[in-house]
């Protein structure tokens, strides 16, 4: 059976590799960071966002996945508005982890309940 917790964090973690891919070029106009410093900052986190989320078979990568939303909030002091766009994907990612969790728990319930003895 599918885990619909490492189904819905992968899709945050996706969406949020996209979303800080294209704070690079923001990075580099508006916030004037040197080029190198903007595609090794952007794209790296971007990058790190998929393969983190390739590697949640695993439980410890869900302790990255934390780290990457950390990370998400902290390119605000580069891109402010980044400050916002980390709190909401820190928000979705919560939502999908918690989320995922609690129908874990329940569906291992309920095949527990389910079994003839």
């Amino acid at each position: 059976m599918k885990s619909p917790r490492r189904g819905m964090c992968a899709a945050v973690l996706s969406l949020e590799a996209i979303t800080v891919a294209l704070a690079t070029p923001v990075m580099i106009v508006v916030s004037e960071v040197s080029r190198e410093g903007a595609l090794g900052l952007g794209l790296g986190l971007a990058v790190t966002c998929l393969v983190v989320a390739g590697l949640l078979r695993a439980e410890w990568a869900y302790a990255a996945g934390w780290a990457v939303q950390v990370a998400a909030l902290g390119l605000g002091f580069v891109v402010p508005m980044m400050f916002l766009l980390g709190a909401v994907f820190a928000a979705l990612w919560a939502t999908a982890y918690f989320l995922g969790l609690r129908i874990e728990r329940e569906r291992a319930a309920y095949a527990e309940q389910a079994q003839p003895r």
